[in-house]
This record gives structure tokens, C-alpha cells and sequence, in this order.
């Protein structure tokens, strides 16, 4: 089958396409600034804010599923604009949609999130995060939302580059602030088994382990073999930041789903 990854540039995005190509599936992904698409990827420029660029880019690829990644931090039309624009012309052109959501969306508990628990956003990005998936929910009841959280592997992590830089001595990381973070090749075998299935709804996908931003921080010096006693903490409390705390996924729904074994940081990074 033909699959369009939207965002094929980006970390996730990256990974889904190689992980496709190397199925066997015929893989156009689409960049905006960057077009470093993996190889075996058709690559294809596109403005996801443009509505028109992408109902054409969908009707001319044809595509059997698509996969929705892109987001930009802080620019609310890339992201939820942007995602509302692909769900409309993935429904346009009857392709399965495996949409791409965040932690973010949850104002933070000691609770875990379960998959269905409504959003709660606290800041701008968990807003239009939250904004996305309820358009994607609006235009096709069918797709699925993947909830993830903080995405880990190499050095090409916007994660694992923050630790380093922490490590280093630039930047701090928060002692309070809890994610579960997942690694990149077990999100996107994940996501590629959701693109196949007829799963509906939100559905948190990320690992079992709850771990602060500078426990993460003292996993990824011991993978790279980096002294720890350089890492720069504080606190998000302190920081003045309205952001959530404790955001803790169960993703216990994904692991009896998927055949996809969600690794914890520790297995990962330990």
C-alpha cells in the first residue's frame, strides 16, 4: 500500500518512513523546510496551513493510510490548524489516519492518564495539541490519536540533545516535572501497526517507566558515557513556567493491543 507520512523530516516521522520502506511499502513523506526524507522516500514539499496544497498533495498521492506528525512548539496554525487540514483531506480521499498527539494535552496529577481521560490543557502548545485532536475526532471518528510523551534514542532526539546540553552545562533540567518517555522505534513500529488496524480513538502509546527530566538526564550520561556531576538541574515550580508536573501515561490498553513491546527508559538508556 502507498503511506504518506506528513512530516517525514522530523524525528518520528523519519523513523516511520525507513521502518516502511523497509517493509516494502511505497512511502511518499512530505517536509516543509528540510527535506531530508530518508532514503526510498518520495519526498514531497508541503505547508500543512495551506488547506488546498494539502487536499491536492492527498488526491494526487492516493495514499491508503496517512500518518500526521508535524508540529511546531510554538505556531498554533501549524499544529492545529495544520492537523485539522490533513484529517479533512485524508477523510477527503478515504485513507486510514494515525494522528500524532501528546502528554502535553493533560494538565498534570499524580494519577496516571488513562487513554480516554479528556484534555486539560495548561499552556499554549497542550492547547492547540488539544485543539488538533478534537478537529482529527470532528472530521473522522475512525482515526486514531496516538498520546505519546517525551521521544528518546540517539543524538538525534530533541530529548536526548537537551540532557546533553544539561550535561554540559547549558540549560537546566527539572527535577519535577514527570514524563514516560518512549523510544522512536518502538513508537513508530507502533504507529505502523495502528495504520493497519481499524483502531479508533485516542490511545496512549509511550513507556512504562515515570521518570523526571533530569532522571532522564543521568540515564542518558550513563548511556554516553558522560561524567554526571556536570548536569544542571531546577525546578518547574521555581521556574515560573505554567506547565504541567506529573504527567503520567498508562499505557496498558497499547501494550495488550499491539504486538509492539513498549521498552522502558531503563531497558533503553540503563
Amino acid at each position: 500500500m502507498t503511506l504518506l507520512v506528513v512530516g517525514a523530516s522530523g524525528y518520528l516521522g523519519g523513523e516511520v518512513c525507513r521502518r516502511a520502506v523497509a517493509a516494502g511499502q511505497r512511502v511518499v513523506g512530505t517536509y516543509h523546510a528540510n527535506p531530508g526524507a530518508p532514503a526510498g522516500v518520495e519526498a514531497r514539499r508541503l505547508d500543512v496551513t495551506d488547506r488546498a496544497a494539502v487536499r491536492a498533495l492527498v488526491a494526487a498521492v492516493r495514499p491508503a493510510a496517512v500518518v500526521s506528525t508535524p508540529y511546531r512548539y510554538d505556531d498554533w496554525t501549524v499544529t492545529a490548524d495544520g492537523a485539522a487540514n490533513v484529517a479533512y483531506a485524508a477523510a477527503e480521499a478515504g485513507a486510514r489516519l494515525v494522528h500524532l498527539s501528546s502528554d502535553a494535552l493533560h494538565a498534570g496529577r499524580p494519577e496516571p492518564y488513562a487513554d480516554d481521560d479528556v484534555p486539560t490543557p495548561v499552556f499554549a502548545y497542550g492547547a492547540a495539541k488539544a485543539a488538533a485532536e478534537t478537529a482529527v475526532r470532528a472530521v473522522d471518528p475512525g482515526a486514531a490519536l496516538v498520546r505519546t510523551s517525551l521521544i528518546v534514542g540517539d543524538e538525534r532526539s530533541k530529548q536526548v540533545r537537551l540532557c546533553l546540553a544539561a550535561l554540559a552545562g547549558r540549560g537546566a533540567l527539572f527535577t519535577d516535572e514527570l514524563r514516560c518517555p518512549v523510544d522512536v522505534g518502538d513508537l513508530a513500529a507502533a504507529v505502523l501497526e495502528l495504520a493497519a488496524s481499524d483502531y479508533a480513538g485516542p490511545l496512549n502509546v509511550a513507556g512504562p517507566d515515570a521518570v523526571s527530566r533530569a532522571e532522564l538526564g543521568l540515564l542518558v550520561a550513563r548511556r554516553f558515557g558522560l561524567d554526571p556531576g556536570g548536569l544542571r538541574t531546577a525546578t518547574s515550580a521555581a521556574s515560573g513556567l505554567a506547565r504541567p508536573v506529573e504527567v503520567r501515561l498508562d499505557s496498558s490498553r497499547a501494550a495488550g493491543l499491539l504486538r509492539t513491546r513498549l521498552r522502558g527508559v531503563h531497558e533503553l538508556l540503563g
